[in-house]
């Protein structure tokens, strides 16, 4: 006797929900992904049908989705979202079956965009930037470009995109049917993009870029500088996020939360209000020692946060090797960590050694520590910086307490 549908996904979904209620008891997990991947087993449709009816925002990139999808949901006053991170499909079925607002915005994995998108028929798609990332499992980055441009062919969403970044706009030009909104917010990462996606030859991807066989930065609709500035439109964007990569992030929100009818001014203003989200940027107290907490796991993410600490004295890099981080550490010879040269960097995690060992080759002052360490090594009236990858973060976040 076959299932039918409606009452597989009732199962599916209550089996979820007792899955993950006994994950977060038994202090397995946060609660999602366990759940979502039962579902997933007793209903492959499961996704598709959680998505029906619903006003539906997909946020993805290499870096900044967490932060980003954050922002879309303040500027849209709030919204079902997958607040854990758990952004592949068994992590949008828990979000989806946890919430039944109508506006929702996931964040996406890139490498799942072409996946999801298909499935949950969203009104906006939101792309931030392509870069390389976690090789060792992910597809190379002009790959992935290659996909998220077969998927956008395809949908009928409104795309929202950075024009800064070429393999961002090589995916959303090949559109049809859909609308693509360019903003131009900037990229303080390029290196991934030195040749053309349309032809190979070289492509200087800073500025008015172009190339001779025609592919080239579109114009935009909008222009972050000062204000956020339209067609026919500007708004004062300011942010309590620190960083150009995060008001850059907030543009995006503002202008995808507008294309679900909030007025530019409004979602401004919430998304000005938006102090940390899911522990990034928050201070941290360690054995009487303040921390400001944030999180990189890649050349790009790293760049983007050295920017924000160079002038620091003292500062922390924690990377580990996990299955979540990413098994390969050889992208730490691609991050620009001579910018760090004259500061001292405490090195923590699995992968101390090898980071500190990098940090060498760059003359930077690198020592490596515990993190139970650093508190009684340096004594500073200003918070010390922390860069972590994925699972260094949470480390940090068990270890400290918030000021």
């Amino acid at each position: 006797m076959t299932t039918r549908p409606s009452l597989r996904s009732g199962l599916a979904v209550a089996a979820l929900k007792l899955v993950n209620t006994a994950s977060r008891r038994l202090h397995l997990g946060q609660g999602t992904v366990a759940g979502g991947r039962v579902a997933l087993r007793i209903d492959p449709h499961v996704l598709r049908r959680l998505a029906r009816g619903r006003r539906i925002v997909l946020v993805s990139g290499t870096n900044g989705k967490t932060t980003t999808t954050a922002l879309v949901v303040a500027a849209l006053g709030g919204a079902t979202t997958n607040t854990t991170g758990s952004n592949m499909s068994a992590g949008l079925v828990a979000a989806l079956a946890a919430d039944r607002r109508s506006f929702t915005v996931l964040e996406v994995d890139e490498a799942y965009l072409p996946i999801v998108a298909p499935l949950v028929n969203p009104e906006v798609i939101v792309l931030l930037n392509l870069s390389r990332d976690q090789l060792d499992r992910a597809a190379e980055v002009r790959v992935l470009t290659e996909k998220w441009r077969t998927v956008l062919h395809q949908t009928n969403a409104t795309v929202v995109a950075n024009s800064a970044d070429p393999l961002v706009v090589y995916a959303a030009i090949a559109q049809m049917d859909s609308k693509v909104v360019w903003c131009d917010v900037g990229t303080s990462w390029t290196l991934d993009a030195r040749a053309c996606p349309q032809c190979t030859e070289p492509l200087d991807p800073v500025g008015s870029w172009r190339c001779d066989c025609g592919f080239a930065k579109p114009d935009a609709d909008f222009v972050l500088g000062e204000k956020l500035l339209g067609r026919n439109s500007e708004v004062s964007l300011r942010t309590a996020l620190p960083g150009a990569f995060n008001r850059s992030n907030a543009a995006l929100a503002v202008v995808a939360a507008h294309q679900l009818g909030v007025s530019f001014e409004e979602a401004a203003q919430r998304v000005a209000s938006v102090e940390g989200i899911a522990g990034r940027f928050t201070l941290r107290r360690l054995g009487g020692q303040v921390f400001r907490l944030m999180l990189a796991k890649n050349p790009a993410g790293v760049a983007a946060l050295i920017d924000l600490v160079a002038a620091t004295s003292h500062m922390v890099v924690s990377i580990n090797d996990f299955i979540a981080d990413g098994l390969d550490p050889s992208w730490l010879y691609d991050a620009p960590f001579d910018r760090l040269r004259g500061a001292t960097v405490w090195c923590t995690g699995s992968r101390a050694l090898d980071l500190a060992t990098r940090l060498h080759y760059d003359d930077v002052d690198a020592r490596v520590v515990s993190p139970s360490e650093i508190p009684s090594r340096v004594q500073s009236t200003e918070p010390i910086d922390i860069i972590a990858n994925y699972t260094t973060f949470a480390e940090w976040l068990e270890v400290t307490t918030p000021c």
